[in-house]
Parts: C-alpha cells; structure tokens; sequence
C-alpha cells in the first residue's frame, strides 16, 4: 500500500513538473508583480465596500434603537429601500454626475455606465461597487433625524434623489478625479480622504434641512418649550448598532486607498483610536452635565470620533487622531444639546454626529496635518465645509418643502401617536407584546 502511495504521488509531482514546463515552452510565465498587485486591489476594494454595506445594518439597529417600538418596521422598511433605490439612482444618474468627464462642477457622461467604452474597465465595477455604499449612507444618515413622522412616501423620493443629484453633485467638486471627472474643491487641495464632508455632512446637512421642513414629534416640547425625553425602546440594539458601524468603518477608512497596501494598517489604527478617544470624552461630557455616564451619549461619542477622523485617517499622527476623537466627543454631547434647546427635534442626533461632527473633522485635517498646518491649507477646508453646507442645505430644504407641498412630507397626528408601523406598513413589529402608543 505504501508503494503504491509513493508512486501516486510521484505521478502527481511529475505531472504539475510538466504543466509549468508546458507554460514556460510556451512563454507563459504566470502572473507579474504588477497582475498580483492589481487583484489584490480588486479584492481589498471589494471587501471593504462589503463591510461599509454591513454598516447599514448598523445605521438601522441604531435608529431602531433610539425610536420607540411602535416605529420599528418603518425604521427597517427606510433603510432597506434606502440603499436599494439609492443603489438604482446612483447607477441611473448619480455616478454620472460625480464621476463623468466633467467642466468641473459636474459630470456630463457615464450614466447606467455609458460612455465608459464599449469594452469597459473591471476596475468601473468594483469602484462603482465602493462608492455606491458611500452614497446610501449618506442617504441613511437622514432617515434616523426624521424618524417617527415622516411619510413613507415622502422618504422614498427624497432618499432617490439625495443619491441621484445631491450628494454626487458635491462629491464630484471634493473627488471626481478618482474616475473621470475633476472638481474644483479637488483642485484647491481640499483635504477630506474618506468623507468626513462629502458624506457624513452632506447626510447631516440634509438631516437639519429636513427636521425642520417636518417639525417635532407630538410630546417631545412641553407648553414652556423645555424638551422632554421621548426614550428609545432597545438601547441594547443601538449599541450593537453602534459596534456594526465601527466595525463597518475599517472598510470606510482604509478601504477609500482603494488599494491593498500598507498605509491601510496606520488608517485603521487612527480610525479605531479616534472613534475610542470619542466614546470616552462624551461619556465624560455627559457625565458631568447630565449627572450620570450616558450610554446614549456614549454611544454617540464613539461614532462622533469614527466621523472625525473620516477625513484626516491618512495624513494625522496616531496622537492626533485621539485629540481628534476626544474634541469630537466633547462637541457631539454639547451639539445634541443645543439643538434640542432650539427645538430641532432629532432623536437619534444623526445632525450632531455626521453634520457638526463632519465638518469639524474637516477642519482637523488642516490642523493635525502632519505636513504642518498653514492657514492656505486651513482656508481651504473651511470653504469646503461652507460650500457642503449651502449646496446641501439648500437643495435639501427645496426638495423637502416640494414633497411637503405635492405628495406630503408628515404623517397625521392619529397616525403618528398610533405609530407608523400600523399606518405605513400595516404591521406591529413586536406582536406578542403591547405596544406603549405615546
């Protein structure tokens, strides 16, 4: 039986022996450098694109979390529809408009991938792949400030065409030469590697236009205007929610290299330092305002930290990026507040974490810049983040204000103390307990 083992196995050498003596006769010898670099590329893009579309399970536990349980299939029904019609708008028209030849402020060509050639790039798809997960977050981001009186309708237009028009619209001024196209920010040297502008804010931005086209939930101001607390009914899955999201940024952060190479380790590092800087000082902020360590808060304080560090993650120091994430961490906690205070009703404070939190990540990257700060360089990033906040703002505040006055923007008063599962869905997420309707 041994015998006979060796002489299989003698057979099988003897055979790979003359396949690669085969290739090399024929001149065929393998794979280069430079083809190994390249799938590799292939694969690290896709597998960071995979993890940043896990995060919209993140962004859905987080806003069902932090909503009361009467809503909780709306919160489900948004996010899933987000991402799927973002996912159809974005292949239409929006990666057209961020990434087709263009004069500069947008693209002209490459919309349902046309004008790419007729024999097109593989490297179109997985890009395309990456960057349609970038722009159903920034859609997602919304969904959480208008939870729990927003038309189901209304949401569905609105989140088209935050993917079709208004985000690549400002995605292609900050990073349209990565494909096709040019921008203008771009060429003044704007500084924001993974989105801590181009995504986040234009999500945070978009949020406040539409808070206050919708107002604020029944209940959540008293007859003296203070706020009252309208609680969330599972912080248990607005935590896990949360570890889905920094867990989905090391494909965020490292994963916008779009390239398997080494910087993508020192990327990581900062991402998850900053995100941890963050969850600390806002449980300190909270503690010492609110009395008490804060899991909300907290819990904010870690994904203020992932948003700050968006843009710097791969021109700061490790140091840097803790200093980053703690001011993110204190700003959050303090944003929330002060929104609440003037009546911008915001339950899961997605205009804190993503809109503030955005832009002054923007900022630090002037500030941390390990090349050194200039005010040149510092100048820059604030007409980035002030040209976000006026194209976004506005365009936003439009488009809701057209919905509110076609199609509706708010649910009835019956139907939102009923909550929108029964209205919207016609269904009860947790059928076998009684549902607190308030």
């Amino acid at each position: 039986m041994k015998r006979k083992g060796y002489m299989l196995t003698t057979l099988i050498l003897m055979a790979v022996l003359a396949l690669f003596a085969g290739r090399a006769m024929a001149g065929d010898q393998g794979p280069t450098a430079a083809d190994v670099q390249r799938n590799a590329d292939f694969v690290w893009t896709m597998v960071a694109a995979f993890l940043v579309f896990f995060m919209q399970a993140g962004f859905a536990m987080v806003e069902t979390g932090f909503t009361r349980a009467k809503n909780a299939i709306n919160i489900m029904m948004k996010n899933l529809m987000d991402f799927s019609v973002g996912s159809l708008s974005f292949w239409a028209i929006g990666f057209g408009l961020m990434f087709g030849a263009s004069n500069g402020w947008f693209g002209t060509t490459g919309f349902f991938f046309s004008d790419f050639g007729k024999d097109q790039d593989p490297w179109l798809y997985a890009f395309w792949m990456f960057q349609v997960v970038f722009a159903a977050t920034a859609a997602t981001i919304v969904s959480g400030a208008v939870a729990e009186r927003t038309k189901y309708v209304g949401y569905m237009i609105y989140s088209a065409v935050i993917c079709a028009v208004i985000y690549p619209v400002f995605g292609s001024w900050a990073w349209g030469s990565l494909y096709k196209g040019s921008g203008w920010l771009e060429a003044m040297g704007f500084i924001d590697f993974a989105g801590s502008t181009v995504v986040h804010s234009v999500g945070g931005w978009a949020a406040l236009a539409g808070t206050l086209v919708l107002g604020p939930r029944i209940g959540k101001y008293g007859p003296d205007g203070r706020p009252r607390a309208i609680p969330g009914h599972s912080l248990t899955l607005a935590a896990l929610g949360v570890f889905i999201l920094w867990l989905g940024w090391f494909g965020f952060n490292p994963g916008s290299t779009t390239a398997a190479t080494t910087d993508i380790a020192r990327i990581a590092v900062n991402t998850n330092l900053s995100a941890a800087a963050g969850a600390v000082l806002a449980m300190f902020t909270s503690w010492a305002i609110l009395k008490k360590p804060e899991l909300g808060m907290s819990l904010n304080g870690a994904l203020a930290g992932l948003v700050g560090i968006t843009a710097a993650c791969a021109n700061v120091s490790p140091a840097s990026s803790v200093a980053i994430g703690a001011i993110a961490g204190v700003l959050v906690v303090l944003s929330v507040l002060f929104f609440d205070r003037i009546k911008v009703d915001d339950p899961v404070g997605a205009i804190s974490v993503h809109g503030v939190c955005g832009a002054w990540g923007t900022l630090a990257a002037a500030i941390f810049n390990e090349t050194g700060f200039t005010m040149k360089q510092f100048g820059v990033q604030v007409t980035g983040v002030v040209a976000c906040f006026i194209w976004t703002f506005v365009a936003s505040f439009i488009l809701f204000y057209l919905i509110k006055v076609t199609v509706g923007l708010r649910v009835s008063k019956e139907e939102e103390m009923e909550g929108l599962d029964y209205g919207e869905h016609g269904g009860n997420a947790y059928p076998d307990f009684q549902v607190h309707q308030s």
